[in-house]
């Protein structure tokens, strides 16, 4: 995307720097991290940044092995941010002081402006009680300013909280701006780009144009095979590429018997009669569930699921004659190069759950045009495409679908109560207009049955565990906070609805420890 305005972000280690990246396309500026062991002479002056941002890092700048950045980044006339980490590694190489040790400082704190600051440039909106809340974590800390910088605000424990050398456009913080915890954080960053001369021309809809255009050159006119899981982003990629090659695309859509009640009829409705996208159902249930039965170890489940798909994956498009691209749904996070606490990059570049190492082993070219967006930005394209709002928002569905929410063996019998009891689940969160609060919600049938009562009748049915988590990427996660009435009704409803189950629980386990998926 090189006709857009490009800021760089220099990452040295830091856990949040994908959340700087993320600050920046919500102000629609395109930005891209790099690693700094990547970040030469050469790869500066061929990116071509309108502005850098330099991340925090777990390192000390005190340290003779710490990373550094080229001279030249700091004679590039360009505005510079550095952040924690990145305000130190400034001072450092441009002649100010850095001391490590009995400075630590983390969590809450406030900073207020120096005198003639509060008003204009990088504290714009901001300041407006007076001080500002701020979330900082180091461990070093600024002691001597670099020549020409000055201070522009200050913390208790943190005298240097703040510096410019506002004449170079040169910017350092002690404190994360891009982080939650410093709730003005972002307009202190919409500050800097402003300021940089970003007019924020990175939108979905210009994103959209160039993604075709750049699919129509990859590709001509060959012939497309996308893998369609129905999740959001294949299921994107998929509408995207259609719109750029039409019927050259044929999407695969394995049905492998473990999706949710009604869903394959769903995903095969809308991409061939809404979006009339050339589709393969491969209803391969019962071979699945064959290959399964007596199998309870969730290892064996994902590893017997994940070859059969590629099997079956190559069967049915070895049938599209002239094929020569495998398209994925792989984003940005899955290819950001991120940086060691040893200081080395390591790449972490992950395997896409459906196709695994399918386009080496057919001898296909990957075809990618979500690789650079963000899950959020993958649902304003769908949007921007026609998607329906309700397929758009969905809730994260794991690869071996329903298999890993049913501990034990799988049997056709606890599939079906389980489909039947997750979508009363999922309507009553509808119901009490909860769905988008809640970033993965599902019911797990446990491998044990409870006697009940029912009517003048004793039971002996399954009991199921309801589970509901917020979350922002998925890698931490809490549990959601039901109201006892709502997990009263849910559990009525259930047990009134669903044969099969007399006993409904609430899992309450946040990640870490534990996982939000059961198996």
């Amino acid at each position: 995307m090189t006709q857009h305005q490009r800021l760089l972000i220099v990452d040295f280690g830091s856990q949040v720097t994908q959340l700087i990246a993320r600050r920046l396309r919500e102000l629609n500026v395109y930005c891209e991290i790099h690693p700094f062991n990547v970040v030469d002479d050469a790869f500066l002056k061929d990116f071509a940044p309108q502005a850098i941002i330099l991340s925090g890092s777990p390192a000390s700048v005190t340290e003779e092995s710490s990373p550094r950045v080229p001279q030249l980044l700091f004679q590039m006339n360009l505005p510079v941010f550095g952040i924690c980490y990145g305000q130190q590694l400034m001072m450092e190489q441009l002649g100010g002081k850095v001391e490590a040790g009995h400075h630590a400082e983390y969590g809450r704190a406030f900073v207020t402006p120096a005198d003639g600051h509060q008003d204009d440039g990088i504290f714009a909106g901001i300041f407006t009680d007076g001080r500002e809340e701020v979330w900082m974590s180091h461990g070093d800390r600024v002691t001597a300013l670099a020549p020409g910088f000055t201070v522009i605000g200050t913390s208790p424990n943190a005298p240097f909280a703040m510096i410019a050398d506002e004449a170079r456009g040169f910017y350092g913080v002690q404190f994360h701006p891009e982080v939650h915890h410093t709730p003005n954080g972002r307009r202190l960053l919409e500050n800097f780009v402003r300021m940089a001369g970003f007019t924020g021309d990175w939108t979905m809809a210009s994103y959209k144009d160039e993604a075709i255009r750049k699919i129509r050159e990859q590709v001509g006119n060959k012939r497309v095979i996308c893998g369609l899981s129905g999740g959001v982003d294949s299921s994107v990629a998929a509408v995207l590429i259609h719109e750029a090659i039409g019927d050259q695309l044929t999407c695969v859509f394995v049905d492998h018997g473990l999706m949710r009640l009604n869903e394959a009829d769903e995903v095969v409705s809308m991409f061939r009669d809404n979006f009339n996208i050339p589709l393969i159902h491969a209803n391969e249930s019962d071979l699945f569930l064959n290959a399964l039965e007596g199998v309870s170890d969730p290892e064996v489940k994902r590893k017997t699921i994940g070859k059969l798909f590629i099997d079956v994956f190559q069967k049915y498009a070895n049938e599209i004659e002239g094929a020569e691209f495998l398209a994925q749904g792989t984003l940005y996070p899955d290819v950001i190069e991120s940086v060691s606490f040893s200081g080395g990059p390591s790449v972490t570049i992950k395997s896409h759950h459906n196709v695994g190492g399918l386009p080496e082993k057919m001898g296909l070219k990957l075809v990618e045009p979500l690789r650079e967006l963000f899950k959020d930005e993958v649902r304003a394209l769908g949007r921007e495409l026609g998607l329906p709002e309700q397929f758009i928002g969905r809730h994260p569905f794991p690869g071996p679908g329903l298999a890993i929410r049913c501990p034990g063996e799988i049997t056709r019998e606890k599939l079906d109560i389980l489909r039947k009891a997750d979508a009363v689940y999922i309507d009553q969160i509808r119901k009490h207009g909860l769905y988008d609060e809640i970033w993965q919600a599902f019911v797990a049938i446990l491998p044990v049955k409870t006697v009940g009562v029912m009517g003048d009748g004793r039971t002996y049915d399954y009991a199921c565990a309801l589970r509901a988590v917020t979350s922002v990427d998925g890698m931490t996660a809490d549990y959601y906070p039901y109201s006892h009435e709502f997990l009263g009704e849910t559990a009525t409803r259930i047990i009134n609805e669903v044969k099969g189950i007399n006993r409904v629980t609430y899992d309450i386990t946040s990640k870490p420890p534990g996982t939000i998926e059961w198996e």
